[in-house]
């Protein structure tokens, strides 16, 4: 094993630990914001966990899989922070 995929497994791990802490907090947070703010920071360290997989395993297309993903969790908060606040989807503010 190469230092860089030593390095990487590390990460890899160091990002699964963190992952299961942000759950814990979206399980646990003391409001809905906290829980909105765990569930975003698991999706984001998905994609750190993809792009760091994809480098082990030598897939550069698995950064474009990070990406979409990336894109997913973003559009996703949004539209839950807009149900939280206004109740609907199609409602305008």
């Amino acid at each position: 094993m190469t230092l860089t995929a030593a390095v990487m497994s590390f990460a890899a791990v160091a990002i699964l630990v963190t992952m299961v802490m942000a759950l814990f907090r979206a399980a646990r947070g003391p409001t809905t914001y906290d829980r909105i703010l765990a569930l975003n920071l698991f999706g984001t360290q998905t994609v750190l966990l993809i792009a760091v997989t994809g480098f082990l395993y030598e897939r550069p297309e698995w950064m474009d899989l990070a990406m979409v993903y990336g894109l997913c969790n973003f559009v996703g908060v949004l539209a839950v922070l807009r149900f939280s606040k206004y109740g609907s989807f199609m409602e305008d503010p």
